[in-house]
């Protein structure tokens, strides 16, 4: 039996992405053990994989931090006798963790992320706007790289049924014949944020149809007074900032009839349960390889006659043009027409 050591610290999409591959191959390799390193915060991600995944938390803010935190992690984990370690982030903390386990004689392999493709597609000049392999493929990739080819064969994290949600009732009322909509109106960076002004000509559609509900999810301190300023204004919605956990998160967005997201974590959070995404793309572009799994391209909106587009990876370069016109181009009446021709 093959015990594999499998890293990832952040971010929690990028973390979430590694899900659909490590559920394949749990799926393909039930003989063989794979433990997942990462921040404690992100196990729920991982509670209904396989039996054949565990997780293992990387306290990085605490025993963990630093190079001594991890030699003192590196300590811990070779006592649990791993006989391949992939490596899914390749920065600084993740190569001395690998480089301390090769020194320990135990094969390693990491990621690549292909940097250089990628700064092809976003340069501001000569661009290459050529579709890059997608995150879930450079992780299987590393995989295969390690003797363990994966068919990406993954649905849902529940399978063919929906998270419990007997709990929530409080807070998001009975479903019935009510269409559900989830709203994840943030990113890190705002060169990936829709402007809110025109996200709340959205949430107000939706506000006043009898049949829909709108919930909207998020998390901080400015995310939260947007909410509680839309959510006055449109007594139907439902802010569920600080009222849920990432597991019943999870089991939330598992019942959603759509996702509105920003190229951000819920995106793939929603991926993760089987529900159809409409993700809003501005700086940034899906050629980059960051989808949401098994999105379909037709439920993207982004201004594609901008010749400025993508002018970054993650979205966190300011628009050298000023005008953020990859995001204020995009009409509300667009996103909603979107979100309908789903849900209707």
């Amino acid at each position: 039996m093959a015990k594999i050591l499998v890293i990832r610290f952040s971010a929690i999409g990028d973390v979430a992405m590694t899900v659909p591959v490590v559920h394949s191959w749990a799926m393909q390799y039930p003989q063989h053990e794979i433990v997942f390193l990462s921040r404690p915060s992100l196990a729920p991600l991982f509670s209904n994989l396989p039996k054949n995944v565990t997780f293992y938390s990387a306290e990085l803010k605490g025993k963990h931090q630093g190079m001594k935190g991890l030699y003192t992690l590196f300590k811990e984990l070779k006592a649990l006798h791993f006989g391949i370690v992939i490596d899914l982030h390749n920065v600084l903390r993740t190569k001395f963790l690998s480089f301390l386990f090769k020194l320990s004689g135990v094969p390693t392999y990491s990621l690549y992320k292909g940097r250089w493709e990628k700064r092809k597609l976003v340069r501001r000049r000569n661009k290459v706007l050529a579709s890059q392999k997608s995150s879930f493929q450079r992780y299987a990739d590393a995989f295969e790289k390690s003797g363990f080819p994966v068919l990406l064969n993954f649905t849902s994290i529940y399978g063919n049924q929906k998270g419990d949600i007997s709990g929530l009732h409080p807070i998001t009322g009975e479903k019935g014949e009510l269409k559900w909509i989830g709203i994840a109106p943030f990113s890190k960076h705002k060169g990936k944020i829709y402007p809110l002004d025109m996200q709340e000509e959205v949430v107000a559609h939706f506000a006043q149809d009898s049949n829909v509900r709108v919930f909207l999810f998020g998390g901080g301190k400015e995310e939260e007074d947007c909410f509680n300023d839309w959510t006055k204004r449109y007594p139907t919605v439902v802010s569920l900032i600080g009222k849920l956990r990432m597991d019943t998160e999870l089991a939330l967005m598992s019942h959603l009839d759509v996702m509105l997201s920003m190229d951000s974590a819920n995106m793939h959070l929603a991926s993760l349960v089987n529900i159809p995404v409409i993700s809003i793309w501005g700086a940034t572009h899906p050629y980059a390889g960051f989808m949401g799994w098994k999105q379909l391209p037709i439920n993207t909106v982004q201004v594609d006659e901008l010749c400025c587009r993508p002018c970054s990876v993650f979205g966190q370069k300011p628009c050298f043009r000023g005008d953020y016109a990859c995001l204020y181009g995009i009409k509300p009446e667009r996103v909603i027409g979107k979100i309908e021709s789903i849900i209707f």
